[in-house]
């Protein structure tokens, strides 16, 4: 029998990606969303006020059916002008995490709030990725260290 079983090589083998979800934190002592202000209020206690007004970052809060906060991942830093957000690894951390809902933030260090062509087709890109797998994207929230813009609340989510 053991000369019939293959033997492949070790690189044959599909990598595994672990993503670990472990709290200490009761859901009644999550923050809970109920509007785009609640959004930013969060983001700003998360985001490194060092950064904000010098680097692009990008971070998701997940949220589970009751709108409380079960997390918040840090997507992508980049530069100046931009930083580069990968949907996979958005809606892996996503799936992973159990989330229901999800609010795509990133800041523009310009304090410039006004959307980019590329920031709408990004949003929408992981919206219609997110709802094959009955994932809800409730907002995009732009912030800088003078306020914020909220997708939803202007109509374009």
């Amino acid at each position: 029998m053991e000369q019939l079983a293959m033997k492949f090589p070790e690189w044959t083998r599909v990598a595994e990606v672990e993503l670990v979800y472990k709290t200490k934190v009761k859901a009644s002592e999550r923050p809970k969303v109920n509007s785009s202000k609640d959004i930013y209020n969060i983001l700003r206690q998360v985001w490194d006020e060092n950064k904000i007004d010098m680097l692009e970052e990008f971070k998701v809060i997940f949220l589970n059916r009751a709108n409380r906060v079960t997390g918040v991942y840090d997507a992508s830093s980049g530069g100046i002008t931009g930083t580069v957000a990968d949907p996979r690894l958005i809606l892996a951390a996503a799936i992973k995490s159990l989330s229901v809902s999800i609010v795509l933030s990133h800041n523009h260090p310009s304090g410039n709030l006004k959307p980019s062509r590329a920031d709408e087709e990004l949003t929408l890109k992981i919206k219609e990725a997110a709802s094959y797998h009955d994932i809800n994207v409730l907002d995009h929230i732009i912030i800088s260290s003078e306020g914020y813009y909220s997708f939803a609340d202007e109509g374009l989510i």
